[in-house]
């Protein structure tokens, strides 16, 4: 990626244009962070230059990201996409949701206007050098994240979705937020309602990613942004999973929910589903015997989940998934050795593509601090997965199936399609299932259809 990088700036001094190296590519290089395969110039040329200057890189693709805002984006291969951007200073309309950009000719001036301090450098490809306004690689050094300039009030209302950066930023990176941009960003909180549902579901997915999502969301909760983002799971605060009313913060809900998010393994799906699983616990909660029971909460959770990802504007097979994952994360958890081979069929057959992610959930959701605990759970969902491996191993020799499709159905009953088929097939698929029926038993399988119509007076 450098050698390109290297080479782009020649060509475009050669012309006597500026292109620097800036954000997040400067940021991670200063951090050791290795070489990105995606990477942010900064220049003075106009996107029609921009088209121009790097034509002799013969990159694959060239796309304008969007000519208002100045971007042209260079695919060199699939591992391989440089962004460059023209000098900005932008103007902001505080009712609008997105920046009004004007073009510049001025690096210092689109360094200034950029959101935070490790954000705000540029380096020269060709030499090296470091330009830094705004002492960002001293707040690198001491992991402190802090808005630009001296307004921090200002950096967040040109963009209230900085707010929101600021809090992912401090979770992918591990840092502390500053004192005084801290504080403008409690005060601003409701200012990310001017902000559209999937540039905010963008943000929140990068959190999730991070090496630190519970550190993200426990900020977001303390900054206030969560009542405009997901407040369902500002409720899961102080709520026990306990009677004992001195019952520590630890095993609350909101406690668990956050340790679950950061065992989880690393996906999307995962994270969110680890964020969702209980979050219907307040709305289902009671005490019967001094003991508390969230009856139904996974039910009722994936309704929720379905609410919340809608909200945020998610696409329908992620919005599925996630459900589907909240719904049975109950039942994979009460697994037990004792299970048939048709009870964990009928988990995998429901679970369908989500299994793998529905394990995952089961795994992490053991906070137990209790070592010993620990260990037993997690050989419990070990062992659930290798039944379900077995299983799939067997299926795919011999596939599970009703010996009796739909058509061999009507031609015994010598009815035509209807309502009356459906129970009729999944009660011969459920025997198949359970292993009480063999999947090319014909004979068998007439039989207890017949049964079964005569029995349900079908």
């Amino acid at each position: 990626m450098l050698d390109i990088i290297i080479r782009l700036a020649q060509d475009f001094r050669a012309q006597h244009k500026q292109l620097y190296m800036v954000g997040g590519t400067v940021r991670d290089v200063l951090l050791h962070r290795g070489e990105s395969a995606d990477a942010d110039l900064a220049t003075d040329a106009l996107p029609e230059e921009i088209k121009r200057l790097v034509a002799p890189t013969k990159p694959s693709a060239v796309v304008l990201v969007g000519e208002r805002f100045g971007t042209v984006r260079l695919h060199y291969d699939s591992n391989n996409i440089v962004e460059i951007t023209t000098f900005r200073s932008e103007r902001y309309d505080p009712e609008s949701r997105k920046p009004e950009v004007c073009f510049g000719t001025d690096l210092a001036e689109d360094l200034k206007r950029r959101d935070f301090t490790i954000n705000a450098l540029a380096r020269d490809p060709l030499n090296g050098h470091i330009i830094d306004l705004f002492h960002g690689r001293q707040d690198l050094e001491a992991h402190i994240l802090r808005a630009v300039g001296d307004e921090p009030d200002k950096r967040f209302d040109e963009d209230p979705l900085r707010l929101l950066r600021a809090i992912r930023f401090a979770a992918q990176l591990d840092f502390v937020i500053e004192p005084t941009t801290w504080q403008s960003i409690k005060r601003q909180a409701a200012k990310l309602q001017k902000i559209s549902r999937e540039r905010i579901r963008d943000e929140m997915n990068k959190l999730l990613l991070s090496p630190h999502p519970a550190k993200g969301l426990d900020l977001l909760v303390e900054a206030g942004l969560m009542e405009y983002i997901m407040p369902e799971m500002l409720d899961l605060r102080g709520v026990s999973q306990q009677s004992n009313p001195r019952v520590p913060a630890s095993k609350e809900v909101y406690a668990h929910v956050l340790r679950v998010v950061e065992r989880s393994s690393s996906g999307l799906k995962t994270r969110w589903s680890a964020l969702l699983h209980d979050i219907a616990k307040p709305r289902t909660k009671s005490v019967e015997d001094h003991k508390v029971h969230f009856i139904g909460h996974e039910e009722v959770g994936a309704h929720m989940a379905r609410d919340i990802l809608r909200r945020l504007h998610f696409d329908r097979e992620f919005i599925d998934s996630v459900s589907r994952v909240v719904r049975l994360h109950m039942r994979a958890n009460a697994y037990t050795t004792d299970w048939t081979d048709g009870a964990v069929r009928r988990l995998m057959l429901d679970a369908g593509h989500d299994l793998p992610t529905l394990l995952d959930l089961s795994r992490a959701d053991i906070t137990s601090y209790r070592v010993d605990k620990v260990a037993r759970a997690n050989a419990r969902v070990t062992e659930l997965e290798e039944r379900c491996q077995h299983l799939q191993e067997e299926a795919e020799r011999v596939p599970i199936k009703s010996p009796l499709d739909g058509n061999e159905l009507m031609q015994l009953f010598e009815r035509g399609p209807g309502p009356w088929l459906r129970p009729l097939k999944e009660y011969l698929l459920g025997l198949v299932i359970d292993g009480a029926l063999a999947s090319d038993d014909k004979e068998t399988a007439t039989r207890l259809a017949r049964e079964f119509v005569e029995r349900e007076h079908m």
